[in-house]
């Protein structure tokens, strides 16, 4: 048996049932749904800064999306105020690097 007590993909229990396996879920609170979306952006961040893919950055995604929705907002919110965001601040295209500001 292997113990992973973190959140998973809506789809996982049918892939582990699809695999011939049994396995223990629950759904989470609210309390806890937040604190594990948390953990798995930092796993999600943490896997792509160790692959560099697409797929890591699309799971980074998955998990923003599923944080703005626990928060109140859809999708298109958070791609909204990332749009607005980047007009009124710009975005990181350029590769400005601030080194120092002189008072």
């Amino acid at each position: 048996m292997k113990i992973y007590n973190k959140l998973i993909r809506d789809k996982i229990p049918q892939i582990i049932t699809a695999d011939g396996k049994k396995f223990d879920t629950h759904i989470a609170s609210k309390e806890e749904y937040t604190q594990m979306l948390e953990d798995k952006l930092k796993e999600e961040t943490t896997e792509y800064l160790e692959d560099k893919n697409l797929k890591e950055l699309a799971d980074v995604m998955e998990v923003l999306f599923s944080l703005a929705e626990n928060l109140g907002y859809s999708e298109e919110d958070l791609i909204n105020e990332r749009n607005k965001r980047n007009e009124q601040r710009g975005g990181f295209k350029e590769r400005i690097i601030l080194e120092k500001v002189y008072e």
